[in-house]
């Protein structure tokens, strides 16, 4: 029944041979190696049971059932429920409200937080606390980034706060955000790009046909405009302030006329009546005309003014009617952009070939020239081609 063993005894002392599997044949059994041996834990009369490993030695335990020994331990030591696989320990009574380690009461509402309940447990049996798994670990790093940042941390404080990883932000907001910025970007890139053209038209045409054009689209010259007030607000200096500090420093009964006024800045900074004309009513002191035909007496104004307004093909037909209707000695204030001129000496003789003689001009700034003429006569019907000023236009993008 039993095969015989054979003993070697070497010098860590007799070793013992492996046992015959039953049903092999008979023969030699080749004896263990020494140092398998010697590791191998020497058996004791009566430790052989069911369930033991090979050779009657009890199974080592693998980490995983060390883990779950663990885990058993602990909750019996706290009383909570064991999880799967785990034997029921014996719970013990307890009153209403009192913490599993045994503490004071908890308060209405409040939960403990895991990291607590997991010190407990471990000081409570004694034993080193269990390991934080990797998910729990971010978890309590959150918690902690949040508390030095003053935000709320751990489940007790807010609901999902520190369970799990946080919520992505809304993702409808986030798009319509993006669109709403791109849809504004775009609509003002369309924006600049018809003020260009409208630009273009203006310097290109004559002023019956840019009065055409804006009385076939009033929105035109809305658009304008803006994009014209956007291009004067990056200049140091506005000319119409410049325009406006003259104006106050001369007598308040003086009549001016604002050809192209805009937005009736003259108007409404002096004393002076002012006669506002443009191509569209931007307030209601604007008398809509062309600036070839005003509808003003001849010799019935002290001042005329140009400010950013020399514009149109037909610039001698615009200047005659302004010495039209300037007295004798009347006042001429020009003020344009300064790359418009090619040449500013043949400029100023064509204007005194219309009958005004300069007074003064301050081209000191880069982006725009100030000249004042003094009506001197009546204009030479004869052509001026010193007059002619560049068109601004713009890059095509």
């Amino acid at each position: 029944m039993f095969v015989e063993e054979e003993w070697n005894d070497g010098a860590e002392g007799p070793a013992r041979a492996r046992p015959r599997p039953r049903g092999a044949p008979e023969g030699p059994v080749r004896p263990a190696p020494a140092a398998a041996a010697g590791k191998r834990r020497r058996r004791l009369p009566g430790e052989c049971a069911a369930g033991d490993g090979r050779d009657g030695e009890p199974a080592r335990k693998r980490p995983g059932e060390r883990r779950r020994a663990a885990g058993r331990r602990a909750a019996a030591e706290e009383g909570r429920p064991a999880g799967p696989g785990e034997p029921q320990a014996e719970r013990q009574p307890r009153q209403s409200g009192q913490r599993p380690d045994g503490g004071a009461p908890a308060e209405l509402g409040e939960r403990p937080s895991a990291e607590a309940g997991a010190l407990g447990t471990g000081a409570a049996s004694g034993q080193p606390a269990p390991r934080l798994s990797r998910r729990q670990r971010r978890n309590k790093q959150k918690n902690q980034r949040r508390q030095k940042g003053g935000l709320p941390a751990g489940p007790g404080a807010e609901p999902g706060a520190g369970l799990g990883p946080p919520e992505p932000p809304s993702r409808k907001a986030a798009p319509a955000g993006r669109s709403a910025a791109l849809r504004a970007r775009m609509e003002e890139r369309l924006l600049a790009a018809r003020f260009r053209y409208i630009n273009q038209q203006l310097y290109t045409s004559t002023s019956r046909e840019a009065a055409r054009l804006f009385q076939n689209d009033p929105e035109a010259f809305e658009i304008y405009h803006r994009g014209f007030a956007q291009q004067v607000a990056r200049w140091p200096e506005n000319p119409v302030h410049r325009i406006i500090r003259y104006l106050r420093r001369r007598p308040a009964s003086l009549v001016v006329a604002d050809f192209g006024c805009g937005d009736c800045k003259i108007a409404s900074s002096v004393k002076n009546k002012v006669h506002s004309f443009d191509l569209v009513p931007l307030s209601p002191l604007v008398t809509v005309c062309d600036m070839a035909k005003v509808p003003l007496a001849a010799e019935s104004v002290d001042v005329a003014v140009f400010c950013l307004a020399l514009m149109g093909t037909n610039l001698q037909e615009i200047l005659e009617e302004a010495n039209r209707v300037l007295k004798q000695g009347g006042i001429l204030m020009v003020a344009e952009v300064a790359s418009r001129f090619e040449d500013i000496r043949a400029f100023m003789n064509s204007m005194a070939q219309l009958g005004f003689k300069s007074v003064s001009k301050d081209l000191s700034s880069a982006f725009f020239h100030l000249l004042e003429f003094a009506k001197a006569g009546p204009p030479r019907r004869r052509p001026a081609p010193g007059l002619r000023l560049r068109p601004c236009l713009y890059k095509r993008r």
